[in-house]
């Protein structure tokens, strides 16, 4: 459920909501001959590469240059990165300053997709501040009313946080968009339209929590607008999907879940 939806606005962020019957329980896979398969096909696998590795060190090939000692073998590199930096800088926590091109555009959609996702849109100071650095300057101040108007303080209860967006005491709220993807759908010298498909996660991880954290998939579309160089959002939509059929994982308990979010950091992403 985005707060857009509720109030008629849907141009900037996404929230999600849902109220599973039985939350944070370890229900039992629901096929486990899958994983097994699995495991079998990575064994295969690693037997294979092992046997090719080897051969790679037998004497009939090691002998084939006789002015090459035993032992040494030609030196390997990593592969070099392609495409333009993705950003030169960043402005309070978010990547900023991207090339003056679609590819510059498609990373800019990509990181400016996961801060309208994160956490930091539910207090009002900080989702301020995210708008400021990603929408395009004469756009600001209508998306801060705007969702001002949706990110409510009876919202924000709903979700089980207290007015400002906080999680209750020894609980930890996640919020926390991925792209998977990026694509062009429409493009010119200064205005690129993208869109970012993303996975997001949503909810309170807590022994007591109503709102476990839950997962779903969605596409964002920016209209991008090179201003004061760089790229910012002049308008932006969402809809559902793409989904992939839910898997067999295990749901993980919420101290797991907690400990992950403060673990993990995120990426700066680039096409």
């Amino acid at each position: 459920m985005s707060p857009g939806d509720e109030h008629g606005y849907t141009d900037t962020a996404r929230t999600r909501l849902r109220l599973p019957e039985d939350p944070y329980t370890h229900s039992p896979r629901r096929n486990s001959s899958r994983g097994l398969v699995t495991v079998v096909g990575v064994v295969v696998v690693l037997i294979a590469a092992i046997a090719f590795a080897n051969r790679g060190d037998s004497p009939r090939n090691t002998t084939t240059d006789k002015n090459t000692p035993s032992g040494n073998h030609p030196s390997t590199s990593a592969t070099s990165p392609t495409g333009t930096d993705p950003v030169g800088a960043k402005t309070g926590g978010i990547p900023t300053g991207y090339a003056h091109s679609r590819q510059g555009a498609e990373s800019a959609a990509a990181n400016y997709a996961v801060a309208l996702g994160s956490a930091g849109m539910f207090a009002k100071a900080e989702r301020d501040r995210i708008l400021q650095t990603v929408m395009v300057p004469s756009r600001v101040t209508r998306s801060q009313s705007d969702l001002d108007n949706a990110y409510t303080s009876a919202f924000n209860q709903s979700l089980g946080l207290d007015k400002n967006g906080a999680a209750p005491a020894g609980s930890t709220f996640v919020s926390r968009t991925t792209p998977i993807g990026t694509k062009v759908t429409k493009a010119g010298p200064d205005n690129v339209t993208v869109a970012v498909w993303c996975g997001g996660l949503l909810g309170i991880a807590g022994g007591k929590s109503t709102n476990p954290v839950t997962n779903d998939w969605f596409t964002i579309t920016m209209n991008l607008r090179w201003v004061a160089g760089d790229w910012k959002i002049d308008t932006n939509s969402q809809e559902e999907g793409p989904a992939p059929v839910p898997g067999d994982d295990k749901a993980s308990g919420a101290d797991e879940m907690s400990k992950a979010v403060e673990e993990y950091g995120g990426f700066t992403y680039a096409r």
